[in-house]
């Protein structure tokens, strides 16, 4: 009888205990905001039950708490804040977590071995800077030629053929065959298709992979494709060459409508 009473007494014990667990635990629901407004990529630590999560977009996280937890807040460009759980925190619906912008204020700092303080204006007329040694200041001649790419190279000597004193006195052939055979035709496509893919280059510079898949809706590993699919847009050229970049992005958007629906990413 005396067994009996105690396995029943330990089994409410334990059924008790693992109830009042569990009806601590909470998911909490919460936004990081600054100036009214949700900020990404904010790096959310429950640094008393190990885990962690990051904000989306919109500033918003989700995160196991209990009471009691210590919460940290880091983002770059932010202060660090720390929170520590409460009853009215628990209970509530939505937890909005304001972050302070991190400003980097130094006094003067002397940076050996030239003595800079860190004021531009004194620096530059402390300092003696030496000319600049370029093709330019040294008057080369083809200083300011671009260089050519491999495929305007081979089309050039295609077109040209290699240099030969019976050139001055003969007609050269070797353009006349290139021109039949078709290889001056093909060399002509190979360079356009390089200008497009420098074109495309510069687009990829302008932003980092996060804005295609995140604000564009692209798969990282389908960017370079997309971009191939932005560059047989008539109109691609002459955006990209204005290097308006709110333009281009522009384009961007408009293009990755399409080419979501087009490969059923939507």
């Amino acid at each position: 009888m005396w067994k009996n009473n105690c396995f029943f007494l330990c089994f409410f014990l334990a059924f008790h205990l693992l109830s009042a667990q569990s009806y601590f635990i909470k998911s909490l629901e919460g936004r990081v905001i600054f100036d009214s407004k949700g900020i990404p990529d904010v790096h959310i630590m429950n640094t008393s039950a190990g885990k962690a999560t990051i904000s989306d977009e919109e500033g918003r996280f989700t995160i196991d708490v209990t009471m009691g937890d210590t919460l940290l807040f880091s983002a770059v460009q932010y202060k660090r804040k720390s929170l520590v759980i409460s009853a009215s925190i628990l209970e509530s619906k939505m937890a909005y977590i304001r972050l302070e912008e991190f400003v980097n204020e130094l006094d003067e700092v002397v940076v050996r071995p030239y003595n800079l303080s860190g004021d531009l204006i004194r620096d530059m007329q402390q300092m003696k800077i030496d000319p600049v040694v370029t093709a330019s200041t040294l008057g080369l001649p083809n200083a300011y030629v671009k260089p050519m790419m491999q495929s305007e190279r081979l089309l050039r000597e295609a077109s040209l053929g290699p240099f030969s004193i019976g050139m001055l006195t003969s007609i050269p052939f070797n353009p006349l065959i290139n021109a039949i055979s078709g290889r001056t035709k093909m060399l002509k496509k190979r360079v356009a298709r390089d200008k497009k893919y420098l074109l495309s280059q510069r687009v990829r510079n302008y932003y980092p992979d996060s804005i295609f898949v995140k604000r564009l809706g692209i798969p990282e590993a389908s960017i370079a494709d997309f971009m191939y699919y932005c560059e047989v847009d008539e109109n691609f050229d002459s955006i990209v060459a204005t290097e308006d970049h709110i333009k281009i992005l522009n384009l961007l958007v408009l293009k990755s409508r399409d080419y979501r629906k087009n490969n059923r990413l939507e």
